[in-house]
């Protein structure tokens, strides 16, 4: 009797070895589950850049009502001086005094809510009324704030044929006060040689700017 009791205790033994070790082999994948769920989350972040431009685009914003009686006009005795762009390769007459921010070949002139901005891409070919209503009006309308297209037409000026964005959109927040402004915004797209020049000009919606705006667009010239 005694070597059928110890046989069964032999066979108990390995079967609970086994067992212990079977629990082992089992437990080992859960430290690699920790590179998976790090994996995931790196996946996640990845595409942070395109949801975070999702939300900075202000298509969604409301436009603020114009005020009635708007401060912006620029004075009939406003002077003027040319600017001249040696990077760019442009020139334009723009007011005299207004504060200057130049960075590369792109320039901003600013006045409280106005402003004047020549920014420049390069681009293959010449912009047309479909392409520029298919890429730079609809962008605006995805990244500006609120902005509202009045139209896209081609014109013929003195420094040659552009085509030229009208637009009203908001301003950009009061730093202090949070108050915006609702703005008027025309946009001459001018094209020479791969390049293209984005003339910007802006004022509080309802400003009686047209002859001075109509003087820079006018001067506006490749070098």
């Amino acid at each position: 009797m005694s070597k059928p009791i110890g046989l069964l205790i032999a066979v108990t033994m390995i079967s609970i070895t086994a067992l212990l070790g079977g629990c082992g082999t089992n437990s080992s994948p859960a430290p690699h589950m920790a590179p998976k769920a790090m994996s995931s989350a790196n996946n996640t972040s990845t595409t942070q850049p395109s949801q975070t431009a999702a939300v900075t685009g202000s298509s969604s914003e409301k436009p603020v009502a114009p005020e009635k009686n708007p401060t912006g006009d620029i004075p009939d005795t406003q002077a003027f001086v040319n600017y001249t762009s040696a990077s760019g390769g442009y020139d334009l007459v723009v007011p005299e005094g207004w504060g200057r921010t130049i960075k590369g070949s792109d320039v901003l002139f600013q006045d409280k809510l106005n402003g004047v901005q020549v920014a420049l891409s390069q681009e293959s070919s010449q912009p047309t009324l479909a392409g520029v209503n298919k890429n730079q009006a609809a962008e605006l309308q995805k990244t500006g704030r609120a902005v509202t297209i009045k139209s896209v037409k081609q014109v013929h000026l003195s420094g040659g044929t552009a085509i030229l964005i009208t637009y009203d959109s908001n301003s950009e927040p009061d730093p202090v006060t949070g108050k915006q402004a609702r703005l008027e915004n025309s946009r001459y797209l001018f094209y020479k040689n791969g390049k293209l020049a984005a003339l910007t000009l802006w004022a509080p919606l309802g400003a009686d700017n047209v002859d001075q705006w109509n003087r820079m667009s006018a001067s506006f010239t490749w070098r």
